[in-house]
């Protein structure tokens, strides 16, 4: 009796009780932990092999000469930065994606918001069929694309030809050129933008707009007070996302204009392409792909900036 009184007070005690609980659960914690690093290990070697080791290596080479035989530091970035056509590829990055992001966000928008009015089993069709561009690989969309560009067989020289308008150069020009690579890169991504800004409609409350209605609100004030301050951080980071693609595009100047005319069209994944692989400079190549970091850094930290400022006023 003795024995089993003192016991079932053991059991009791809440510090030895409390001990006892906390040590099983830590150990539950570090085996769930030790199987959660195993079955992400794979994931983390593939981010090591394929991005991180690269992107090193890529530094590491864009700090050496052209036989990679001897250190030169920053030679080779400070020899593009003296070079106008680097300059013009500068230029031309920042235009190109800036000028692509704002149509794509400003077109998606709009698709959104008449996605967002139309019923739910019409609005699947048409959310198919809008999605469509962006779904097809970039290259053979692109390739389709230069067909409808081309000199001699252009179907939109025809159509202004049927018209009475004057062919236009579409690929042979600078600035024509420049228009065209913008605006098959935003019929690929517009789609893209739209199909998350429909996702963030929908999950603003339809009481706020039903009480915005009972003030007299018009559908602007609506805009303006309720679905953008709702989507602002939607709308940020899918402009971040896309400012990064864009950055990085290759198929579509590639395919379209291969940096032409003059070199006035090439963006830097493309001219390191040119600089790094076809002409054989590989460090030079590298230094030209590693010029984006600092900028899309700059875009990436006021953006995400921004971000956090929001959600830290909205707790």
């Amino acid at each position: 009796m003795v024995q089993a009184a003192a016991l079932e007070a053991e059991l009791k005690t809440p510090k030895i009780f409390g001990v006892e609980r906390a040590s099983g659960f830590q150990k539950l914690i570090r085996r769930r932990s030790t199987l959660a690093f195993l079955m992400t290990l794979p994931l983390i070697l593939v981010i090591v092999g394929l991005v991180a080791w690269p992107s090193v290596y890529s530094i590491y080479l864009s700090l050496l000469n052209k036989k990679m035989t001897s250190f030169v530091g920053i030679g080779n970035y400070t020899f593009l930065l003296r070079r106008e056509t680097f300059q013009m590829v500068i230029f031309q990055t920042c235009f190109f994606a800036i000028v692509a992001v704002i149509a794509k966000a400003l077109i998606g928008f709009v698709l959104a918001h008449l996605m967002h009015n139309i019923p739910s089993k019409t609005q699947r069709v048409y959310r198919g069929l809008l999605l469509l561009p962006w779904v097809i690989p970039a290259a053979m969309s692109t390739l389709t694309w230069w067909w409808l560009f081309d000199p001699s067989y252009s179907a939109f020289n025809w159509v202004l030809n049927v018209f009475g308008f004057p062919s236009v150069p579409w690929l042979g020009r600078t600035w024509w050129a420049r228009f065209s690579v913008i605006l098959v890169n935003v019929w690929i991504g517009a789609p893209f933008f739209m199909i998350m800004y429909l996702a963030a409609l929908k999950s603003v409350p339809e009481q706020l707009y039903e009480a915005a209605a009972i003030d007299g609100a018009t559908a602007w004030q609506k805009l303006i007070h309720i679905t953008l301050p709702m989507m602002r951080n939607i709308i940020s980071i899918t402009i971040l996302f896309s400012l990064i693609l864009t950055f990085a595009n290759f198929d579509i100047v590639r395919i379209l204009t291969n940096g032409g005319p003059q070199d006035q069209t090439h963006l830097f994944s493309t001219y390191a392409f040119q600089v790094g692989i076809q002409s054989g400079d590989i460090p030079l190549g590298a230094a030209v792909s590693l010029f984006m970091l600092p900028i899309l850094a700059i875009f990436a930290y006021f953006i995400l900036n921004g971000v956090n400022r929001r959600t830290k006023e909205q707790l």
